[in-house]
């Protein structure tokens, strides 16, 4: 029974580290406009596997692991022409095709609020961790994504 008991430490004290990795949350934040602007998000992390390349052409992805993404914002964003009110909201990205991407912004009941292109690029180093982050420089804003070789960016202004 000491054994057993013994043995199942063990496994949680091996375990523990990585299953707290797999859940571990990263959060970017910036000022735009003098405003705070932040998202919190899950940080898996790629472990040998393409998880960008496996990402199904129109099924949404709730960028990162665990909870769900999200956005608050005190400024009113606005992305191109397309807006986004300050709020809290829930984030997702499409694949719309192998290269273009779209950022959905959502209400917290899931509906959706707007739909916003991300630029894709390639990164000269993988990154193993999604990565989240927000640049600020007086009311314009970056959000950039980056995973493995892949980089997703949206910039924005705030009001």
């Amino acid at each position: 029974m000491q054994k057993r008991l013994a043995l199942a430490a063990l496994a949680v004290a091996v375990a523990g580290p990585a299953l707290a990795q797999e859940s571990s949350r990263g959060e970017a934040k910036a000022t735009v406009a003098g405003k705070a602007v932040s998202i919190e998000y899950g940080r898996p992390s790629l472990r040998g596997r393409d998880m960008m390349a496996q990402a199904q052409i129109g099924q949404a992805w709730r960028m990162g692991s665990g909870a769900a993404t999200s956005l608050k914002t005190e400024a009113d964003l606005a992305f191109g022409s397309v807006a986004v009110p300050k709020g809290d909201y829930v984030l997702t990205a499409t694949r719309i095709s192998a290269d273009e991407w779209h950022l959905n912004v959502l209400k917290s009941d899931r509906s959706p609020v707007a739909e916003i292109p991300l630029a894709p690029g390639k990164l000269a180093a993988s990154v193993e961790t999604f990565t989240v982050s927000l640049k600020g420089d007086g009311e314009k804003g970056e959000l950039e994504m980056q995973w493995g070789t892949t980089a997703l960016k949206a910039a924005f202004t705030g009001k």
